[in-house]
């Protein structure tokens, strides 16, 4: 190694010993090593700060770097909800739960003034209160004894059917196989805790095998409907979103698609991130309106229309603003000023539905984005400018929603369909097995499907259960939007 490079340890004494050219060689490396380490440091700091406001970063890794002692204005005050129910908000409880199944009646047996037990049986007052209760024995055990008559005409034996409320030569009913169901994959409760519950609720002591067996079993009813619904939206191609999110798989990361719009969601477990998965659900080409993030893979794919997100396109220019630049500032808060304009003006046609209103305030909106682009471009750096080309050349995508009001301007149905996905992930640390994994997409699929229709869980659980084991005039009940 020479003595001129900046890595080389020189003395003093060394250092007086060399020309006025090798001093200027060394300054001149240094100088050369000091600019690359500062170009590190300007790109850790920013991706140090990067958060769920300026990147794709969920918002539960910014518990890390809020303070403690961070201190509010009485600006943020205002502006921040306050906790409980919001003005305007409608009770659920207030008048009643929509039934009564027993009415007690509680009468006084001695006077409260005098001590006497002689009270009139009419009453002069009666003050009522509807509660909510658990009753004593939740879990009933039943024992059902099945009858084989003979026929007083032909002379043959028959036999009854079993309850449908029983899976022949299982210990668990058909509604409880159900529940357990449910508290697994959407209470997100593990094996042991079930066990715990079970014995809490009817002191009924239930193997870890066959709470394991139940949940298989649970899943293995579903898959016709679910295999129903992913044919459906191949065939019918209806306006979706679609996102993905990892899933580790025996310590290997794997992923989980999500395909959903305001009737149905269907999950998809998949080995990639790539353009074969969405072709794979969607077909080569997708007939209808496709909304997702900017992620790479949706670029290109042959589809009727697309709308990409809004909020990830305000993220990008809230990182640029705090990214070293002439012009980043300024021209990150220029298009911030005009993303929220177009969320606040989306906002108001959702409320109102004055379509006219909101054509004429879209096409002044478009001239503003052009004139900001046309302003800017000449003057914006390498990140600027890679925004800004993302702009002209995608704008058919990021602006759809101008001209179609009815499909929204972000990706946030499908963002919320996988928060109950990477719920159960972080609980459960993901699957064992790549089947386990497709088992884990069909019962996300049918929960959060059966949340977009308004309907109970438990009760789709439970018909497909019963039409798995075949009693009869039980079909299996179907995910397809207008059931």
């Amino acid at each position: 190694m020479s003595q001129t490079e900046p890595g080389v340890q020189l003395n003093p004494d060394e250092l007086n010993q060399l020309s006025k050219s090798g001093l200027v060689q060394i300054i001149l490396a240094q100088q050369k090593l000091i600019e690359q380490l500062q170009k590190e440091i300007e790109k850790l700091k920013l991706s140090r700060n990067l958060d769920s406001q300026t990147s794709s970063k969920p918002p539960s890794t910014d518990l890390l770097k809020k303070s403690e002692k961070a201190k509010t204005t009485e600006d943020d005050k205002d502006k921040k909800r306050k906790p409980g129910g919001q003005p305007g908000h409608k009770g659920k409880t207030r008048k009643g739960f929509g039934r009564i199944d027993r009415i007690q009646i509680l009468q006084p047996s001695i006077c409260s003034h005098c001590g006497q037990t002689e009270l009139l049986i009419e009453p002069v007052k009666v003050d009522s209160q509807q509660v909510a209760q658990l009753v004593d024995k939740p879990i009933e055990v039943v024992e059902y004894h099945r009858h084989h008559c003979r026929c007083g005409h032909c002379g043959e034996v028959t036999k009854a059917n079993w309850s449908p409320k029983t899976v022949p030569g299982q210990d668990l009913g058909v509604k409880l196989q159900a529940f357990l169901g449910w508290l697994g994959n959407y209470g997100h409760l593990p094996y042991e805790k079930q066990q715990e519950m079970l014995w809490e609720l009817g002191q009924i002591e239930i193997g870890m095998g066959t709470i394991v067996a139940t949940n298989q079993r649970v899943e293995t009813a579903i898959n016709p409907s679910v295999e129903q619904l992913s044919k459906w939206v191949k065939v019918e191609q209806p306006p979706i979103h679609v996102d993905e999110t990892p899933w580790p798989v025996k310590g290997v990361k794997e992923w989980l698609w999500v395909f959903t719009n305001q009737l149905f969601c269907l999950f998809r477990a998949a080995d990639t991130r790539g353009r074969k998965e969405l072709e794979d659900q969607l077909g080569h080409e997708y007939g209808g309106v496709l909304s997702s993030d900017d992620l790479g893979v949706y670029n290109g794919y042959t589809v009727v229309a697309q709308q990409k997100c809004l909020a990830h396109l305000r993220r990008h220019f809230q990182r640029l603003i705090k990214t070293p630049g002439q012009y980043n500032k300024t021209i990150g808060q220029t298009f911030l000023k005009l993303i929220d304009e177009a969320f606040r003006h989306y906002r108001i046609w959702q409320n109102d539905k004055n379509r006219h209103g909101y054509q004429v305030w879209a096409r002044q909106f478009k001239d503003k984005i052009k004139i900001a682009t046309e302003e800017w471009k000449p003057k914006a750096g390498y990140e600027a400018g890679k925004l800004l080309r993302n702009l002209r050349q995608k704008a058919e995508q990021w602006w759809y929603f101008l001209e179609h009001p009815e499909i929204p301007p972000d990706n946030n149905l499908a963002e919320r369909s996988l928060r109950l996905a990477i719920t159960k992930r972080k609980v459960s640390g993901g699957s064992r097995s790549m089947e386990r994994f497709k088992q884990t997409a069909n019962l996300l699929t049918v929960i959060q499907t059966c949340r977009r229709q308004e309907r109970s869980v438990i009760d789709f659980f439970e018909k497909s259960l019963i039409a798995k084991v075949g009693h009869p005039n039980c079909l299996f009940p179907s995910l397809i939007p207008n059931f």
